[in-house]
């Protein structure tokens, strides 16, 4: 991912990830507010020159798995492709990306939390 100077946090892009408490095993609705915690901390290493994760429970199937904004204006899926494209990311790359860094925050947060 591009390395630049830190844009301003009302240009960052806010990344709003739903996280499936069942991504967690049969008592991840037990865990998913601490795994989203740690995930948050975990993601702030993550392109934070121009990206604001913001991961939280996946309680209501009904919304969007990834929702995009900037300075609190949601964006389209192709406005979010164009604002990534500025930075030289695909956002089915970036998508990608995240869904792999979220495989191995998931595997060490249960590593963490059986032991």
């Amino acid at each position: 991912m591009p390395k630049s100077t830190a844009l301003p946090k009302e240009k960052k892009l806010t990344v709003l990830c739903r996280i499936e408490p069942g991504c967690l095993g049969p008592d991840g609705l037990d865990h998913i507010a601490d795994f989203c915690r740690f995930a948050n901390q975990e993601l702030k290493q993550v392109d934070s020159n121009f990206i604001i994760w913001l991961p939280l429970p996946r309680y209501d199937k009904s919304l969007a798995e990834m929702q995009y904004s900037v300075n609190q204006k949601q964006l389209s899926h192709d406005k979010a492709a164009q604002y990534l494209d500025h930075f030289g990311c695909d956002l089915d790359d970036f998508e990608e990306h995240f869904h792999e860094k979220l495989s191995v925050m998931i595997d060490e947060f249960l590593a963490k939390i059986n032991h």
